[in-house]
This record gives structure tokens, sequence and C-alpha cells, in this order.
């Protein structure tokens, strides 16, 4: 599986696209009315409690205005802060400071928002569960979000298309399931193959065929249950569709190894930061 890497380069070509983007053309024109000479130290605090996540890139955003501004860094990735905690001190020029404000607190926020939210959900599914982010997420934004998954102690499913074979619905319904999963298994040149089934009968036409991991798809708890007895001596399972923080728990219960939550990437809410001076 491709793996989540976040070298200085990537988040450094990251954050410069961003700024780029708020700064083109004239560059922030409000922030110019400052005397650039008014050094200021500026607290980045945390309005909620949360699990933090891409202190990096808001460094980088500072840095990248202006070398001399210093970013001390009280808490790290990963760890949780409280309402009103002290997440960093900034040290710098207050005109400099002020054009990157945003750009560092757009990255912090969703970074953690995503961290958060996993958390919540890791948490209600219990230490034998895993809980997997989908490729439902940002376009361009696939590497930070899958990262944020991973602070919130959630578990990275394929990065892409070319990781491994996901047999779905579609393919199906384009198809036939059992000759899909044998042309699989023959082709498979040490790729994983996840097969998705949504109903008992389609598990019991598959069962015994040599592939990983079995995709229970918007079953209702009783066939949760039913399928992960079938099929726990031959495959990981996983259950997907319609996981809430309302529902995870009651799915983690029927013994399910990963459950797949598409809503942690593509709509977890921003964590609030505020830069205080």
């Amino acid at each position: 599986m491709s793996k989540i890497k976040l070298s200085k380069e990537f988040i450094k070509s990251t954050v410069k696209l961003a700024l780029n983007e708020d700064l083109y053309p004239s560059g922030d024109i409000t922030s110019s009315l400052i005397n650039n000479d008014k050094v200021v130290k500026v607290k980045l605090i945390s309005n909620q409690s949360a699990i933090v996540g891409g202190l990096l890139f808001a460094k980088e955003a500072f840095s990248l205005i202006d070398s001399k501004i210093k970013f001390i860094i009280n808490k790290k990735d990963g760890s949780r802060t409280s309402k009103g905690s002290l997440v960093a001190l900034i040290k710098g020029k207050a005109k400099n400071i002020l054009i990157a404000e945003r750009v560092a607190l757009n990255f912090l926020s969703h970074i953690s928002g995503i961290a958060t939210k996993t958390n919540e959900f890791v948490k209600l599914a219990g230490k034998k569960t895993k809980i997997c982010c989908t490729r439902k997420t940002i376009p361009n934004l696939r590497v930070i979000q899958k990262y944020a998954v991973k602070l919130g102690g959630g578990t990275n499913h394929r990065f892409n298309l070319s990781d491994e074979y996901l047999i779905k619905d579609n393919h199906i319904a384009s198809s036939d399931l059992k000759n899909l999963v044998l042309k699989a298994i023959k082709n498979k040149k040490g790729k994983k193959i996840t097969v998705e089934v949504d109903t008992v009968n389609q598990l019991k036409s598959i069962l015994g065929l040599k592939f990983n991991t079995l995709l229970l798809d918007n079953m209702s708890i009783r066939n949760l249950k039913q399928s992960v007895k079938i099929a726990k001596k031959y495959y990981e399972t996983e259950a997907s569709g319609n996981v809430t923080l309302k529902t995870v728990k009651a799915i983690a219960s029927t013994g399910v190894n990963r459950i797949s939550v598409g809503s942690i990437t593509h709509s977890a809410p921003a964590v609030d930061f505020k830069l205080e001076i």
C-alpha cells in the first residue's frame, strides 16, 4: 500500500500553493498598512477540546512568509488540547504574522478536525475494532487527510486504486461476482483483495475463495453478526455504510474487525483555533 509521506519538501510545496492562492496577485493589501517593524508575541490558542494536527504546516506558512518568525510549539501533533490551552507561541513582525495567519489556521483546523472526529469513532468502537478511512477525500488533499486519520488513532484504507483490488457493488453489477473474484485471485501479484457483499447469500456464494477482506456493506446488525460468524475463520471482516457516532458501537459489537467511515474525511468539522496578540 502507498505510504503517507509528510516530508519537509511535501509540506513546503503544499503550503506554498495555499499561500499563492491567498496572496495572488497583489499580496495582503490590508496587512501592508501595518508598520513592518512592529514585533509582537502571539498566542495560538485552541477554542475547544481537540486532537491537534497540522502544526508543521502552520509553522511552514509563517516561515515561508518570514524565515525570522519563531514558531514555538507547545503541543505535539496527535496530542489532546483543551479549550483555552496554548498550542504554540509565535514571535515576529506583526505584518508578516498576519499575512500567514489564515493559511496556517486553515491547515491546523482541518487536520485537527479530522483527527478529532476520527478519535471519537475510535473510542466508541473499542480496542478490538479498527476505524478506517476511505477514498472519500477532498481532491489533492488525500495525503493530508489520511495523515490526520492516523493522528486520531484511525487506520488508513487503500490510498488509491492501484493499492489493492476492491470489488464493489457496481463492479458486480457490471459482471459476475464469483468470476471477478477468481480473476482478481489469478492476477493479484501480491496485492490484497477485498470483496464487498450486501447479503448473506452473496457471502455464501464466494465463501472459501482465497481473498483477504470481506466488506459487509449496509447490512443490518443481525445480518452483520451472522456474516461475521460465517466468515471470520476465512477472512478479515469490515463493515461499511451509514456509520455514525450513534451506530458505530453497535456495529463494532458484531465482532467485525474493521469499520470504514467516509465522514471522518469528507465532512469532519474544523477545529476552532485563534491567534491572540
